[in-house]
Order: structure tokens, then sequence, then C-alpha cells
């Protein structure tokens, strides 16, 4: 193997989630270089992962009519290793003609590939649902903490964003996340999120709302909960990855739902307070090299979670019943 391709899940979490069984890759194999081809939405996480020289972007789909694999073709690529566990992430490596095409063995895909791994791991965290996968294949695993570089650059250009959205430079900072792609389940309410930036600000903190283009609808429903109280900064939708990791990291913790800004915000170190409802803390809880003071997830135990639901058909309850005094208080915790 001197020419990897690495394809890379389609959610930014799962990405994440999948960055220690890059590295045990990259570490296992000094002299290889090392391509992920990955979504549009998705690429610019890996110009902050340590050991990847190339990124491709790929298509996204449109109506089945995807031609990612004529931009991998010709470009000596000898093995490719398929994280997706997908029929069409098989399909992509075998039209590109990779010789040799490593995955897991699911959706019927087994005969497009040359090793294929048989009985994927159930129940277990995705960290080492991908690790379990390399070390079938002969990659020792290491650490189970994903891990992203920011460089001083990135951290600058963190700083100059924060500083045009009306922070003083001196606050202490704390991101929110109140958006969630997977669904409306995910999401702890928006008037709690606003009711925990107003405390937060009457401890002197400046909140940091962050997300997507597609969180925009739920940030304006904080803004409009909180009602100009607060000390808050909305920067939802005005980031890409990189510069998100600035914003971030200038941070001294991070409030989320399950979403892939709190995988994100681990990989980078920082402190995260994260609410969960509908899915499982054991399978896709933060993981991250934080020091002392670990991540805290905070659930309401109610009988029928995890439901793994996108939309809650009763009454929201497993979110709802998260008080907003216990997450200022881990949120306070990890300041």
């Amino acid at each position: 193997m001197t020419h990897l391709l690495i394809l890379a899940p389609n959610w930014l979490g799962d990405a994440v989630m999948a960055l220690s069984a890059i590295a045990d890759v990259g570490r296992a194999s000094p002299g290889a270089t090392i391509t992920v081809a990955a979504r549009p939405g998705v690429a610019p996480l890996f110009s902050l992962v340590p050991g990847v020289q190339d990124v491709v972007r790929l298509e996204d789909e449109h109506d089945g009519h995807d031609t990612s694999h004529r931009g991998l073709q010709d470009r000596g690529f000898d093995t490719a290793l398929l994280l997706p566990n997908s029929f069409h992430a098989a399909l992509l490596a075998s039209r590109a003609r990779i010789p040799e095409r490593w995955g897991y063995r699911t959706q019927f895909r087994g005969r497009l590939l040359t090793r294929a791994i048989t009985r994927p791991p159930s129940g277990v965290h995705h960290v080492e649902y991908y690790q379990q996968l390399v070390r079938a294949l002969g990659f020792d695993n290491g650490p189970g903490a994903p891990r992203l570089d920011v460089s001083a650059g990135t951290r600058a250009a963190g700083a100059d964003a924060l500083a045009r959205a009306g922070w003083n430079g001196r606050a202490p900072l704390v991101a929110i996340a109140p958006g969630a792609a997977y669904g409306g389940a995910k999401r702890w309410p928006s008037a709690s999120f606003a009711e925990l930036a107003r405390a937060l600000g009457g401890d002197g903190v400046t909140t940091v709302m962050i997300g997507g283009p597609g969180d925009a609808a739920t940030g304006r429903e904080v803004e409009a909960h909180l009602g100009g109280a607060g000390r808050l900064l909305n920067l939802m939708g005005a980031t890409d990855l990189p510069l998100l990791a600035g914003v971030l990291v200038a941070c001294r913790a991070v409030v989320s739902n399950d979403s892939g800004a709190m995988h994100f915000a681990a990989a980078l170190g920082v402190r995260v307070t994260a609410v969960f409802g509908p899915t499982d803390e054991r399978v896709t809880g933060p993981r991250g090299e934080v020091g002392p003071l670990a991540h805290a997830v905070l659930t309401h135990d109610v009988w029928c979670r995890p439901c793994l639901l996108r939309e809650c058909p009763i009454d929201h309850r497993c979110m709802r019943g998260v008080g907003v005094h216990a997450v200022l208080a881990e949120a306070r915790r990890t300041l």
C-alpha cells in the first residue's frame, strides 16, 4: 500500500468519530500517501487532520447520477478503505478501478470488495466501530480520542471573526449549538438554550451561537426567546469548518445536542456538555482529549429513549425533562 484512498463518512459527526481509525492507519503506514475523499459538507474537516496529504471533494448524489468515480481514476490509488457501509461507496471505488477495496461486508457489497470484513460489531461506540474495522484489516489501534490540529493562523482567524461579531476579547466564551441535522427530536428546546445563555450572561460569560445554514431557523428561535437579554454572538451559517475550529478553540466550553458540532468541538479539545434524548450516548457520546475535566452528558430517564426517531410522536419528554439548571451547572463546571 503506497497510495491509500479513504472514503469518509457522509455526516460530520460520523467523520469525526472515524478519525481515530484514520490515525491508526496512518501510524502503521508512514510511507504511504493518504488521500481522503469526502462529500462537500465534510471535506474541509480533513484539512485539520494530521497525516492526511490530500482531500478530494466528491459530488453530492443527485438522482443516482454520481460521477465522482471519474475524479478518482488515474490518480495512482492502489487501495481504498471504505468507511461508509453503503453499497454506493463500494461501487464508487470499483468504478474508479482501485485494485484493493477494503471495508465491512454490508449491503450486499461483498463481491465489490477485495477484503471484506464480516460481522460488523453492534452496540459499540462509533469510534470503536471504525477502529475495529481497521484492526481486522491488520492495523493496531491507538487512542480512541479523535483529534484535530488547529494552526496559529486559523486560531487568529477565529478570534478575528469573534471580534467582528462583537466579542471584546476579554469575556470568557461558551459556544452553544442548538441545531441538529438528523431531526427535531434531537434538539433541546430553543427556550432552554435561551435561558441558558441568559444565565451565562449573568455570570459575565459571552455566548457564541454556532451552526450551519440549515440551523438558522433554530437560531432565530433562540434569539426570539432571549429577547435581547444576555450576551449572544450569532455566528450561525457564518463559518466554514476551519474557521469554526478557530472560533471553538477560543471558547472554554460548548453546550450542544447530539450533533456534528458536538463531536467537532470534542475533537478540538474543547469540553462539551451534551444533551441526549432520542439517541444513545453509549454509541455516539462525545470523545476527545480534554484533560482532567471530562465531557458531560445529560439525559432524562424515560421509558421510550433511545427511540432513534427523527421527530417525537408524543411530547418530547426525553429532552424537555433535562432542566436548564442541570445544564448550567455542568457548563459552569467546565469553565
